[in-house]
């Protein structure tokens, strides 16, 4: 006997279902307003930027960019974990998932379109705040750049006029924001594993947020172990296993990198996003186990 082309077309991989689901959770995650993260981070900006006027030129810049890129590492974190959490618990407890597995729907169209419905939402958050810091460089490197022609001699106008725009805007921007929106991606990908078989959204946040502070904190970790004068052999294993399990979440963001101006190589930073992507497979792959064998 054969199959039904009904039957046929609901066992088939269909990407017009995922994109359904995922925007189905962008909207939902919009309609509960997760986006005053934004405002929070425009209102810091134009503080620093007022902070950041007494400062020397050089200096203003660095201290716009350090706060900047790091207030979007922040927020993009807390956005992609927070929002991530509540999803399967909150599906569950209205019955959604019920309803969309019913139609049917494989777990794994649901799975990844929840996901990619996150990932959206982290690239319009990340999106919107860049534009935002953007501007405000605009803003600073034109305050700049009228009081250096007020000031600055004829002869060496020039030399200062490039060195403010050299400050203010390099090439290293896109990278690091690129590299910020992997990182905020891979929490989401690990918390979204967690939700697979925790028990609430609360239980999800917390583990999330101590795995986010041992991808931070294992470096010195490492480098303290390193420095000892008789390491232990099993210490030296639980360090290498934590490695392998949570990736170096510093590594992530080269924010220090970025607000210097020193250059970042093309290869490492290909590296680098290949590392984070291959968490991110791996992590959903890992969830997605879990909920493929869950008794819902």
């Amino acid at each position: 006997m054969t199959a039904s082309p009904a039957a046929t077309q609901h066992k088939a991989f269909s990407p017009a279902r995922i994109a359904a689901i995922a925007s189905n959770t962008f909207l939902e995650l919009v309609r509960l307003k997760v986006f005053y993260f934004l405002l929070l981070f425009a209102l810091i900006s134009i503080l620093i930027s007022f902070f950041a006027s007494s400062l020397k030129i050089h200096e203003q810049f660095q201290v716009l960019k350090d706060v900047s890129l790091g207030g979007m590492s922040v927020f993009t974190w807390l956005l992609a974990v927070l929002a991530t959490a509540m999803l399967l618990p909150k599906d569950i407890e209205d019955r959604t998932l019920y309803t969309i597995l019913a139609k049917p729907v494989p777990r794994f169209e649901y799975l990844l379109g929840k996901f990619f419905g996150i990932l959206s939402l982290l690239f319009v958050a990340i999106s919107l705040m860049s534009v935002f810091f953007v501007a405000i460089l605009y803003f600073r490197e034109s305050v700049a750049l009228s009081e250096a022609v007020a000031t600055t001699p004829p002869n060496e106008l020039a030399g200062e006029l490039a060195a403010i725009r050299a400050h203010a805007f390099n090439s290293n921007l896109v990278p690091g924001i690129a590299l910020i929106y992997l990182k905020s991606a891979l929490c989401a990908a690990f918390t979204l594993l967690i939700s697979t078989f925790a028990s609430s959204s609360i239980f999800t946040t917390i583990v999330s947020f101590i795995v986010y502070i041992i991808g931070h904190v294992q470096p010195v970790a490492r480098a303290a172990y390193l420095d000892a004068a008789n390491p232990s052999p099993l210490l030296k294993d639980f360090l290498a296993l934590v490695a392998i399990m949570i990736p170096d979440l510093n590594a992530l963001t080269m924010v220090d990198d970025i607000v210097v101006g020193n250059a970042v190589p093309l290869a490492l930073f290909i590296k680098i996003f290949l590392l984070g992507s291959t968490y991110v497979c791996v992590y959903f792959g890992i969830g997605f186990l879990i909920f493929w064998g869950k008794e819902l």
